[in-house]
């Protein structure tokens, strides 16, 4: 998927488009950045270095075993004032898991940090485990999703496509990933500087968000 901003949710999440989060309500500039699939030892400690410089916060969603692995990586991230975020233990594709599968792998991520965030490994969930999850997490999607685990795009064009489609409000996703590192490492420093430029600044998801607080995806079709 090389589209930086979402229009339309996929057939398989119409059903539970307008129960996901997609957006939040901003506080004047406020925009929500987030980074999935950590920690990684090396690549996660930079990007929280570029944060720290631009006085930015954000929301890591970790697999689960990649925070057994690497918890000073989490306690760091936390530490920072940082939020986390369940991304389920082993990356699992909704699609393709059973109900009972995803739900319990969930749980086991969940065993290695505390949080009632959630996102869905490649955007991905079915009604059934919405249904279990949405009672335990609020589940977090996106509006801007950068492409750069992508490694056939250019840097430049997903610098320019996250700067293009963020608004005040935009939950933007990039990747604290080996896949993802050299374009992230090529963009992230470059927006992060935009978005100084431009007043606007990045905050960490609330744990509790209320319902008047979030953007769902009625406009989504």
């Amino acid at each position: 998927m090389e589209l930086s901003l979402i229009h339309k949710a996929p057939s398989l999440l119409k059903p539970i488009s307008n129960q996901l989060i997609w957006e939040i309500k901003p506080q004047k500039k406020e925009i929500f950045l987030t980074f999935d699939d950590g920690p990684h030892p090396v690549i996660t400690p930079w990007v929280l270095q570029q944060l720290k410089e631009y006085d930015m916060k954000a929301t890591f969603f970790l697999v689960g075993e990649n925070a057994q692995k690497y918890p000073k990586v989490v306690e760091q991230i936390i530490s920072e004032g940082h939020h986390v975020g369940n991304h389920t233990f082993n990356h699992l594709n909704g699609w393709t898991s059973s109900a009972f599968k995803y739900y319990r792998n969930t749980l086991k991520c969940e065993e290695h940090f505390n949080s009632s965030l959630f996102r869905p490994p490649y955007g991905r969930i079915t009604r059934s485990q919405h249904r279990r999850l949405s009672k335990r997490f609020k589940i977090i999607m996106w509006s801007v999703l950068s492409g750069d685990y992508n490694r056939n795009t250019d840097a430049s064009k997903i610098t320019e496509g996250v700067l293009n489609n963020t608004v005040p409000g935009s939950v933007i996703v990039y990747h604290d990933s080996e896949k993802a590192e050299k374009n992230l490492r090529k963009s992230l420093p470059k927006v992060l500087q935009a978005y100084k430029e431009k007043g606007m600044h990045s905050v960490a998801i609330p744990y509790q968000l209320q319902n008047s607080a979030v953007v769902r995806g009625e406009g989504l079709s």
